[in-house]
């Protein structure tokens, strides 16, 4: 552990404590940040001195950010805590609810609104004073006991009908959602003790070692291997909602540790596919979404479902397809380009696939039925057709990909095509 000397502060040491509490927003926003690190900081500053404001951010910068993924945030926070003259006003505009139809055409930068919640932490609207002539209204006790918690309702809302602080709160709860999966058997062997299959060559060498005397047999098991995941989601503008939700989950998944897949791979197509893998390998969620979204240019544009697949399937399905993929598909069918060629390209990535799992948010509604032309195409060629539009239709998916045998609201649906 480093000795520290007494450091020398005034009596009324303002600067170290603006020090201290920018180190408490940026903690909050997610940066290990501990108490070393902030006497560091107070210490630097008094070396580097603060004159300057490119010495000064450096300076802080080089002692509390120390991975790329941290840099996005630390300069939101520094900017609103140090440079803008009206910071606050700026961060109560960040919290603001949003207005559908303008906040989508201005939109906050990385980190943010992170940043923003971070500095705003433990402040609360101040209520408004009540007229001295208005008497108290009647409090009314409700028991509700037995209704349906806040979290559990948020987990079957609709996407669509979320509110801006309800988007937030389901963002959170899809960071935390994981979606393992079971390895599959390979025709490899690894040694076991109570394996089934005797392995005769690790048996004959352990008997030359003993002069050819054969002790004891040595057993194999098949080697586990893990699949790839490849998800091909729709940002259509009907779909631009649940795939922001969707893309937020599928982080989670690509980063997520001992899940499970070999390797996660993302598309997204409207007008034309777009491959955002690398966008998602980003720790921070901000940066990476953000990113994706400059990646792909046809956000809330047309569908063309048939014309994306046909691209992926001979762009890239040989490259991401290896290993037993599975391929979760999340769009709402809405194409109006030719069916027949929309039902090849779905039969070749169904043939591609070990499973082809079609989210579809459409299923929310009681009564739907497969009439669109591009559904009827292509609800053939899918081995489960599930609903996507919540929270729990999304935690569903784990049960769903471990039991092969799932099917959805295929057969009812395959059904009434029939009938």
């Amino acid at each position: 552990m480093p000795e520290y000397l007494p450091l020398e502060l005034p009596e009324n040491p303002k600067l170290a404590n603006n020090i201290t509490h920018f180190a408490r927003a940026l903690r909050r926003a997610g940066l290990p940040i501990g108490t070393g690190r902030v006497i560091d900081a107070i210490r630097a500053v008094e070396a580097a001195g603060f004159t300057d404001r490119r010495d000064f951010y450096w300076t802080l910068h080089a002692c509390f950010v120390n991975r790329p993924e941290h840099r996005t945030v630390f300069n939101q926070i520094f900017r609103l805590y140090w440079r803008d003259p009206r910071y606050l006003e700026h961060m109560m505009s960040m919290m603001l609810p949003a207005i559908r139809g303008v906040q989508e055409e201005k939109l906050a930068q990385a980190a943010e609104k992170r940043a923003a919640e971070a500095l705003l932490d433990g402040m609360q609207p101040e209520a408004p004073e009540r007229p001295e002539g208005d008497k108290e209204e009647t409090k009314i006790e409700v028991d509700a006991s037995m209704t349906m918690s806040a979290e559990e309702k948020l987990r079957t809302l609709d996407f669509e009908q979320m509110s801006t602080k309800e988007i937030a709160e389901a963002k959170r709860m899809l960071a935390r959602l994981t979606l393992p999966v079971k390895p599959l058997p390979s025709r490899r062997g690894m040694a076991a003790v109570n394996g089934a299959r005797t392995d005769w060559r690790r048996t004959i060498r352990a008997a030359m070692r003993q002069g050819g005397e054969m002790r004891s047999l040595s057993h194999t098991k098949p080697r586990p291997r893990w699949p790839n995941l490849v998800v091909i989601c729709d940002i259509s503008g009907s779909m631009s909602q649940y795939s922001r939700m969707v893309l937020h989950f599928l982080h989670a998944v690509a980063n997520e540790k001992g899940a499970g897949w070999t390797k996660v791979h993302a598309f997204t197509f409207g007008t034309r596919l777009t491959n955002i893998t690398r966008h998602l390998a980003t720790k921070d969620v901000d940066v990476a979404l953000k990113s994706a979204g400059a990646e792909a240019q046809d956000w809330e544009g047309g569908t063309r479902i048939g014309a994306s697949l046909h691209t992926f399937n001979r762009d890239w399905s040989r490259r991401v397809m290896g290993q037993g993929a599975v391929v979760l598909l999340i769009t709402d069918g809405l194409d109006r380009d030719d069916s027949g060629a929309l039902s090849r390209e779905m039969e070749r990535l169904h043939l591609s696939a070990r499973r082809l799992i079609w989210l579809n948010p459409l299923l929310r509604w009681d009564g739907f039925a497969p009439k669109a032309a591009g559904i009827r195409a292509m609800l053939p060629h899918v081995d489960s057709f599930r609903a996507g539009h919540s929270v729990q239709s999304l935690q569903d998916l784990a049960d769903v990909i471990s039991r092969p045998d799932d099917v959805g609201e295929k057969t009812r649906l395959m059904a009434l095509m029939d009938g």
